[in-house]
Parts: C-alpha cells; structure tokens; sequence
C-alpha cells in the first residue's frame, strides 16, 4: 500500500512513517518544517520527505493519506485537496489503534511531564527480559536506533499523548490505544491552544481510565491532587501506587502496591526501590533527578505487570542511555558543558535544572530559555516561569516571533539575574562575553531554536 504522511515531521507520525515501513507499505509524506532527529530517523529508513504542502507531492493519489493535527486545519492545500479528490484518510493515532495496536499487550505512558523517557525505560525493560516489544516512542532513544518499531507480539510500549487527534477528531490521541497496562506519571495544565483548564485535561483521562480493562493495571502517583481526583471520579482497574505518600484517603482501586525510592544520593544517579518497604535493589545509572527515579519506579512497576522480575528491570536500568534531547550533553568548550534540554513546561525547566543542580554543586549554571510551546507562547503558565530557574544563576530569555506576551518584564520578576533577547545573535554574543570560568549552559527549547545548538559551541570555540 502506498501511505502518504502528511505532517510527517511530529514525533508521532514520523515514527507512524518508520513503522508502516516496517510493514512493508510504500510511504512516504511532507511537513511545514522538519528538523533533527526526526528527520535523521526518517532518512535513515530511505523515507521520501518533502518540506511544505505542495498538493503536486499527492500525485499518483496514495492508498491511504495519514493526517496529523500540527499546522494542519481546514483551508491548507493539502487538506482541501484531499478532501476534494475524495482521497481515503485517517488519523494518525486512529491509524495505530486500528492497524498495529488492537491484538497487542499495550502498555501506554501517560501524563503531562516523563512520558518519553518512561516510555524507553519500559521498552528497554522489556527488552533486556528478551521480550522484544514493540514500541513508539515520542522521542529518540538512546538504547535504539529509531523511535519506533514492530517488534513481537504481545507487547507494545506506546507514548500516549493527551493532544487532540486531529482536525476532524478532537479527542486525545491516547484514546485510541486501548492500554491493558498504564502508567499516569503526573497531570497538570498543558497545551493550553486546546484545553481552557486542567479539568478539560482531566476529562480526556477520565474518558482513557473507561477503556483500560479490570483485569489491567493502572500505575499513578500517590501525591498527585490532579491525578487522585482524577481516579476518584471513576476507575475500574486496579491502581499501583508510586512515591511514599499517598492521598489522604485510601481509593477503593488501589491495590496495595507503594513502588518507592530510598537512600537516593544527592542527584538521584543512585537509589534503592522498594516495594511495600521491601527492598529489591539498587538502580545505579547515568540519569539525573528524583522525577526520573520515580520514571522508573512507573517502568519497573508496569514490566512486572507483563511478568518482568523487578530485580531484572533494575539490572536492566544500569545501561539505560535517556533520551536525546533531555538534558543531553551535547558539547564540551573549555570550562563550559552545553546541554539540550526539551523543556515544554516551567514544571520540567524547574525539575531539570534542580536535577543539575544536584549534581554540579556551587558550579554556575546559565539557562538559556525559550518559551516556545503553545502553552509558553500564549503567555498561559506565564507566572510559574518567573520561578522556574531558582536552581540556575542566571537566565537568558529569548523572545521568538511566536510569543505573545512581554518576556522584559518577566526577566525582573525572575528569581535570578535574568536577562532577554529577540536576537540569537546578540544572545550568543553575551554568552561569549561572560568571565571564563567552570559553567554549565543548558539550552531548553523544543524546537530548533534557530540551530542555536550548533551556533553557540562554534562561537564559543572561536571566542
């Protein structure tokens, strides 16, 4: 079959592209813009991708046109044409509920913040236990050489995202997956382009707690008031719980299980896991912060849902490598260590660099911040950015054309010595400028960010 992806630069439907290759379709698609890594991925599987929406690119017609819900609302080209010629289309997470996931195990990672990186701590899990899952993965991990594969039945990992489908589909994604095991990792206010408040969120989970059998598992934090209030509006399933508190009353669906981290050394790179205060072993690993630990609290309580000893699961986490893009070292000048963090919401800026902050002690850290998320951009969460960077020294906001609200004056209500820019140029000028001496610079974006990442480290070796 030939399957035309159009949007094929987002993280779900690249990877959808790289599994119906996998399928053996004939696919090929286009976006708006398409950058790393999802544009390595997808060359690096011989994928035709071309940039914009030339209606020309859906000439011969295709079986099937897989539509995303980036950039893509009535009165594009494309759409239109497709809608015109009466060409056959779906959504891209109907595509995958439909033709890869209804006879599989599907073991879905959900919530506002851990979803990537949880997602490749459980499709390592599972495959270091010798099950080779499937899995789609919103991200590129490290411990595998694409986002997503087939892999053997039964298991499959799937990033279950609460964005909407599509344009002719305003339900989240996630609810096409149908999970049998699903991990709830946090729930606060995000995407604020489709969702007024936390309780529009909310009632898209509730509507994905109604589709996870009682004979499934659902794994959910213990202190999150979102995520309680949540559950006790309705779930069917028992819940696992993760952290060592719980809600101030005990909910009908917990089953008994508390997954905790002790005897955490200072940035959390080591720590024990406990299950009902019965230790099980010791997690040493290269990743940083207590909301990875209790990433892999989730991922070592869902791989035991799927018969996975947890002892194996922790031995596994020994060589889990991350994720690009999250808090990845990226270059190495001098006494500057730069890093790429994907930072979508003031909550992860915060928790990354506290992370960091952990681990390099008293040594400065410059954070290099552009609010680039609808969330950021519309100026939503505009109120907790000015606290998110207490853990760094100073802060560099930059201002693209996409924000809509005054970043100046958010650099005087920050907590550190804050400065912004709407010129890259300039920006990285005053980053060359700063006093030679050890510094840890962390670019947090999740876009391009006009290749800042190349273009800082060469003016930093040239300075």
């Amino acid at each position: 079959m030939r399957i035309y992806f159009l949007g094929i630069g987002g993280t779900l439907m690249g990877s959808l592209a790289l599994l119906a290759k996998q399928q053996g379709h004939q696919v090929s698609g286009s976006d708006k813009h398409i950058y790393p890594p999802m544009s390595d991925l997808l060359a690096a599987d011989g994928i035709t991708v071309y940039e914009g929406f030339d209606t020309a690119q859906l000439q011969p017609p295709p079986d099937l046109v897989v539509i995303g819900n980036a950039g893509l609302p009535r009165g594009v080209d494309s759409v239109e044409h497709i809608l015109n010629r009466g060409l056959r289309y779906v959504s891209g997470a109907e595509w995958l509920g439909t033709n890869l996931l209804r006879d599989r195990w599907v073991l879905a990672v959900s919530g506002t913040h851990g979803k990537t990186t949880t997602t490749s701590m459980l499709a390592w899990i599972l495959d270091c236990a010798g099950l080779h899952p499937g899995y789609l993965i919103g991200g590129a991990p490290k411990n595998f050489d694409r986002s997503a594969r087939l892999g053997q039945a039964p298991y499959f990992v799937v990033e279950a995202d609460e964005y909407d489908t599509s344009y002719f589909d305003r339900r989240s994604k996630f609810l096409h997956y149908q999970p049998r095991t699903l991990i709830i990792n946090n729930l606060e206010h995000d995407h604020a382009d489709i969702f007024k408040d936390v309780d529009a969120i909310k009632a898209q989970f509730h509507q994905l707690l109604r589709t996870v059998p009682g004979e499934g598992l659902v794994i959910a934090p213990g202190d999150d008031g979102n995520v309680n209030g949540l559950l006790r509006a309705g779930c069917w399933t028992p819940v696992a719980r993760i952290g060592a508190t719980g809600p101030t009353r005990a909910l009908a669906m917990d089953n008994g299980e508390r997954w905790t981290a002790i005897n955490a050394n200072a940035d959390s790179s080591a720590f024990e896991v406990a299950l009902n205060d019965r230790t099980l072993g010791r997690v040493s690993w290269p990743m940083l912060g207590l909301h990875n630990a209790s990433n892999a609290l989730g991922a070592i309580a869902a791989a035991r849902h799927a018969g996975v000893a947890p002892e194996l699961a922790i031995e596994a986490l020994a060589d889990f490598s991350g994720v690009k893009r999250r808090l990845e070292v990226i270059a190495e000048v001098g006494q500057t260590t730069l890093y790429d963090d994907f930072a979508h919401h003031p909550t992860a800026i915060r928790k990354t660099l506290q992370s960091l902050r952990n681990r390099v002690g008293r040594e400065e850290i410059l954070a290099i911040i552009e609010p680039r998320t609808h969330t950021m951009a519309l100026g939503t969460l505009r109120d907790p950015l000015a606290n998110c960077c207490a853990a760094a020294d100073q802060a560099f906001w930059f201002r693209s054309a996409t924000i809509e609200w005054d970043v100046a004056a958010l650099t005087a209500e920050c907590l550190v010595p804050a400065q912004h820019f709407s010129d890259l140029t300039h920006l990285i000028k005053q980053v060359c400028e700063l006093p030679k001496q050890r510094r840890h610079v962390v670019i947090m974006s999740n876009g391009d960010f006009d290749n800042i990442y190349e273009k800082l480290p060469a003016a930093l070796r040239g300075s």
